[in-house]
């Protein structure tokens, strides 16, 4: 008999996560705040749940994929949310990013009803989501990792599970500082291979040989060049990762001066207008220092 889960939220991560599930035989009922971006999903066979507490009710176990801490709130705490429909037997797996608190608070809300709740946030972006290929970072009750484990196999190429609520969560956003202070690097050098008169496609050759080759440098690089953003991971998103990722280094007394130089480039760079844009897209503050408009 094919599983069947609630799957809430509909952005780019989530599109292609629910996507992968119904091509793989699990029977899904999907919810998004925009309820029109349902409708391509129904094509491939989902249902639409109309709220959140609608979704929970119908199924036994539920999936979240959204933007931020708010979002991720909202759906369970909020009128017509997952709270709402909560009871014994069901869980509800977060795979949002978020800070460990946020997680708590859900957790512990989530169990107050009978539920069961595991965080389980995501590495990789767009195409890794596409292609089933996302790393699983999950933590909180390892039965509910058991069971979702037939999922996690479909939408990632390996999961892991890290323990107590709150885990998957830090691990996340340490992943997503060291990636974020590493494209600010790299636009840099990108950006001073060509004020320097080299080209910067020959940058590109040397760095894929030597010892910092790797995926985002060799997929990100040519689109950078020709300044090109297609939001594969949108640049506010990566930001509010940079701002959790260092209160979690003030939690810990870590100190973090690349990452707060980074997390500064990206502030700039929603200023500039750039939010909606891939995260590559922190590269055009690095140009525009050298050529104020």
């Amino acid at each position: 008999m094919a599983m069947e889960v609630g799957f809430l939220g509909l952005g780019i991560m989530g599109k292609a996560m629910a996507t992968n599930l119904l091509r793989n035989g699990f029977k899904v009922t999907v919810w998004n705040r925009t309820l029109s971006k349902c409708d391509e999903l129904v094509e491939h066979g989902a249902s639409i749940g109309e709220t959140p507490a609608a979704v929970a009710k119908k199924c036994k176990c539920i999936i979240a994929m959204l933007s931020d801490p708010s979002a991720a709130l909202s759906v369970v705490f909020d009128k017509d949310g997952v709270l709402e429909e909560i009871c014994h037997g069901k869980g509800y797996i977060d795979m949002s990013t978020v800070d460990a608190d946020t997680s708590l608070k859900i957790s512990e809300a989530i169990i107050s009803k009978g539920g069961h709740f595991l965080e389980a946030p995501v590495s990789g972006s767009k195409k890794p989501a596409e292609d089933g290929q996302l790393v699983i970072l999950a933590a909180g009750e390892k039965a509910l990792y058991e069971e979702a484990i037939l999922a996690f196999n479909v939408l990632g190429k390996k999961s892991f599970f890290l323990g107590q609520v709150g885990n998957g969560a830090k691990m996340k956003l340490v992943v997503n500082m060291i990636m974020g202070s590493m494209m600010n690097a790299f636009s840099e050098g990108l950006v001073l291979a060509g004020n320097s008169g080299l080209d910067p496609h020959t940058l590109l050759d040397v760095l894929d040989l030597g010892a910092i080759a790797n995926p985002m440098f060799k997929l990100k690089g040519p689109t950078m060049i020709q300044s090109s953003y297609s939001p594969a991971f949108p640049l506010k998103h990566q930001q509010k990762d940079m701002r959790l990722a260092l209160a979690l280094g003030d939690e810990n007394a870590v100190s973090m001066p690349v990452a707060a130089a980074a997390n500064e480039a990206f502030k700039k760079a929603r200023s500039l207008g750039l939010g909606d844009l891939d995260f590559s897209a922190v590269h055009e503050t690095v140009k525009d220092l050298h050529y104020p408009s």
